[in-house]
């Protein structure tokens, strides 16, 4: 055996080694229930992944990442690594890759929150920005290549690299949780879509326990994964990027797997907005635009087990907090340049909860073609 292959597999051993000590010493994350007195029969969930060391649900995604490049051959020492993101799960890789001593960069569309740049710096990563969201893909691509290094790719990888039947994966963890609570298998799981992981393993886990649970997926305006979904047309593309920070892309991405999903909803914007501010006053604490389009999506899901007369539970994420959208969403100024209005949300969502009507087709709101068919 080579000195260079002997070197490659020490390196290997002490990566995974560290990685593996980094997930003992990161206990698992919190399942909040939330006191709804309006809703007496349906006790609700949130998996609050903004507990991770990194602050949001990417920590998962990229410990994954990492270790799937490394036991494939793709991550070396002394390697520069490069993402293509909208913040959080860049964040989560500097940190990995800090800890393993690599370098890396970031690619991110330029409108993305100066919070989260500030993170991604101080974990150790650097920032190259676009200024078309779309070409995230092709320009971490072409850093990558330049300097002999290795494109994480998580929305290629996401569905992949997390091992779905268990492993203290996201799906088996809240399961697990829930054993004794009064309704232990949930009627309903919400999570959005980003890569599309998550729900790709939610989904997978539930058909391979074989549980009677449902999964929906609630996607946000100039997202590609409704139409995608609805039609069956993968080919389907967005007009532009989202304005939800983390979920939504203007393309399907590979890591979607819309076979595994049992409903899709669209949710406006502003009614994203709207869940994430009522979430925020009932938690005590600010939560972000992706976990408000969670909640709407939650919302509509007990609103369906209300109007069947169906007790149980239903379960979503907090996928990240809020702190980090202080000058955007939590901006009365943003929201006014963006035309965005969350209140008539806010106001349905507080009467829903209360034991009032949850007005679906108040989601039909969000522009009803955000999507066109790829040339």
């Amino acid at each position: 055996m080579s000195v260079e292959v002997e070197s490659d597999r020490a390196w290997r051993t002490r990566a995974i080694a560290l990685l593996e000590a980094e997930g003992r010493r990161s206990a698992d994350t919190h399942l909040v229930a939330l006191n709804v007195p309006g809703l007496p029969d349906i006790d609700i969930y949130l998996k609050d992944e903004s507990s991770h060391p990194t602050g949001s649900l990417k920590h998962r995604l990229a410990r994954s990442l990492f270790l799937y490049g490394i036991c494939n051959g793709k991550i070396r020492e002394g390697m520069t690594l490069t993402e293509a993101s909208s913040g959080s799960t860049a964040v989560s890789e500097a940190y990995y890759a800090r800890l393993l001593g690599l370098d890396f960069c970031a690619v991110l569309p330029r409108s993305t929150s100066s919070s989260k740049v500030e993170a991604i710096a101080r974990q150790g990563g650097r920032c190259h920005f676009v200024d078309r969201p779309g070409a995230i893909y092709e320009a971490a691509a072409e850093l990558a290549a330049q300097c002999r290094g290795y494109y994480l790719d998580q929305f290629t990888f996401a569905e992949r690299a997390t091992d779905w039947r268990g492993n203290n994966n996201i799906a088996e963890s809240m399961f697990t949780q829930l054993e004794n609570e009064r309704h232990p298998v949930p009627s309903w799981i919400v999570m959005s879509a980003g890569t599309g992981g998550t729900s790709a393993t939610i989904g997978r886990y539930i058909r391979y326990r074989g549980l009677a649970t449902r999964l929906c997926v609630p996607d946000v305006e100039y997202s590609a994964f409704y139409e995608g979904w609805r039609s069956g047309d993968r080919s389907a593309v967005a007009e532009r990027g989202s304005r939800i920070e983390g979920i939504g892309r203007p393309r399907v991405e590979e890591s979607f797997i819309p076979e595994v999903l049992d409903e899709m909803i669209r949710v406006p914007d502003a009614a994203s907005l709207g869940g994430m501010r009522v979430l925020s006053g009932l938690l005590g604490r600010r939560v972000g635009a992706s976990t408000g389009t969670n909640f709407v999506g939650l919302c509509w899901a007990v609103d369906r087990m209300r109007h069947h007369g169906e007790p149980g539970s239903v379960v979503s994420l907090i996928c990240d907090s809020g702190e980090r959208y202080a000058d955007t969403y939590f901006n009365e100024t943003w929201l006014a340049a963006q035309q965005l209005d969350p209140a008539p949300y806010v106001a349905m969502i507080e009467s829903f909860l209360a034991g009032g009507a949850f007005a679906p087709e108040l989601l039909m709101a969000a522009r009803q073609s955000p999507t066109s068919n790829a040339a």
